[in-house]
């Protein structure tokens, strides 16, 4: 990190209440760019998200023989890629190992594909990636009948996968995990296989989606004990190829929402936004703490619901956040600490311990950087305990190469009284490039220190 990677923000600033949007959804991005390659044909994706870890699943396509290419644009003047896809079983054996950049969710899909394979695979990447725990799908994959080696007996990246004759099987994810159900499920399409994977917590379902929009004949029944079953038949496929416009990103969105929360009479709208029920526990969670929140349906596209919504800010209350709630907001803990801060009361989120092995210690780090703004934020085992209301000041933070926490930062600069300043904001471009353009576009200032990037 460079001495002028950082934004300076002043506050507190206030939303003016115009209408936004974001960047194309990042979980879309990365199974419609996967799909397209594993399809018969040539697929066009419109509005993908043009940040680090969409751009790492293309060029893991491109080591496996998939051409990308830029197309037309597609509506408002949209960016659109076209993929030649290889089908289920055509994918080029890698020249060397598969770059995954920080991507967590490009390694443990692309696992899933690789396991599908005849050809041995390599999937490496960034050091911040190579620290995150892969036993999650080490053990289902081997359960498979797959060869997964690695450092510490593949609990950790660079993996070495050789499958291709998978036998069928059903898996029980000890932590509930849309990745894992999803490198599952892929390798079971490319093997041919039936693949059950039991959630005894429900997980986001663009995977599931996805498929069934594009015939894939895949059921989900729920158990009396509230276990959810996913199932793939065997023989699924092959795909066709599809067109694909990818609505913008909510977990992006949730930094503007969260803006206008915490300002009093702070107004935040943001258009076509994917609204897919995993994806938006914050705003339910929002509208129980008080925010006036407002979702108006616009139809769907490749099986996702999207449309408006509206976040109003007035005076917030202290929740309690864990189970399949949590699930449902997982990427927003950060966010909704500092929500936490201004809501009267003692909020606490529970079931969170997965967080520690984010980019960072999600925890640790969202407790440490709010308690230099004045916050009174505990790390619990599993989660946190924040104490509000508690105003805050300016300070020097840091987002330990964390992209939701840079941001998070930023948005509580946006409240708090004097200058923030957000050391080691790079890394928001893995998920939400243009972030301060959108903030400008409703009347805040997030400036860049020289040279860094914004």
């Amino acid at each position: 990190m460079s001495a002028a990677d950082g934004w300076v923000v002043e506050g507190p600033q206030a939303p003016n209440g115009r209408a936004v949007d974001v960047p194309g959804d990042k979980s879309i991005t990365h199974r419609a760019l996967l799909l397209a390659a594993l399809a018969e044909g040539r697929s066009r994706i419109e509005g993908p998200l043009l940040a680090g870890d969409a751009l790492a699943t293309r060029g893991v396509l491109a080591g496996w023989g998939v051409e990308v290419t830029e197309g037309a644009p597609g509506s408002g003047g949209k960016v659109a890629w076209e993929v030649r896809g290889r089908g289920l079983r055509g994918l080029v054996a890698p020249q060397g190992p598969l770059d995954c950049g920080r991507s967590g969710t490009t390694l443990r899909l692309a696992a899933g594909i690789a396991a599908g394979q005849g050809h041995p695979v390599t999937l490496s990447g960034d050091p911040q990636l190579l620290a995150r725990p892969m036993g999650r799908i080490r053990d289902p994959l081997r359960a498979l009948g797959a060869t997964v080696e690695g450092p510490g007996d593949a609990a950790r990246a660079p993996l070495f996968i050789h499958g291709g004759a998978l036998r069928g099987g059903a898996w029980t994810p000890e932590v509930a995990s849309a990745q894992v159900k999803s490198c599952l499920l892929l390798a079971g399409l490319c093997a041919g296989v039936e693949v059950t994977v039991v959630e005894r917590t429900p997980t986001r379902d663009h995977t599931e989606r996805l498929l069934r929009h594009l015939g894939v004949e895949l059921t989900v029944t729920a158990g009396a004990d509230g276990a959810q079953r996913v199932a793939l038949p065997a023989g699924a496929g092959p795909l066709p190829a599809f067109t694909l416009e990818v609505p913008g990103d909510p977990s992006s969105a949730s930094f503007l929402w969260a803006w206008a929360a915490l300002t009093p009479g702070g107004d935040v709208s943001v258009e076509d936004v994917a609204l897919n029920p995993g994806r938006t526990g914050l705003l339910r969670v929002l509208a129980r703490m008080g925010a006036q929140v407002e979702c108006t349906p616009a139809g769907s596209r490749g099986g996702e619901p999207v449309g408006r919504v509206r976040v109003r800010g007035q005076a917030l209350r202290a929740v309690e956040v864990g189970g399949a709630e949590l699930v449902a907001l997982v990427d927003e803990v950060p966010l909704l600490a500092l929500l936490a801060t201004q809501a009267t009361g003692t909020t606490r989120v529970r079931d969170a311990s997965d967080l520690r092995h984010k980019e960072s210690d999600r925890l640790a780090t969202t407790a440490a950087e709010l308690g230099r703004l004045g916050a009174q934020v505990e790390v619990l085992p599993d989660g946190l305990r924040v104490r509000g209301p508690t105003p805050l000041h300016g300070a020097v933070v840091e987002s330990h190469g964390d992209h939701r926490l840079a941001m998070t930062l930023a948005t509580a600069g946006l409240v708090a009284h004097g200058a923030t300043t957000v050391r080691g904001v790079a890394c928001h471009r893995d998920s939400f490039p243009g972030f301060c353009e959108r903030v400008a576009a409703l009347g805040g200032r997030v400036d860049a220190l020289e040279e860094a990037p914004c």
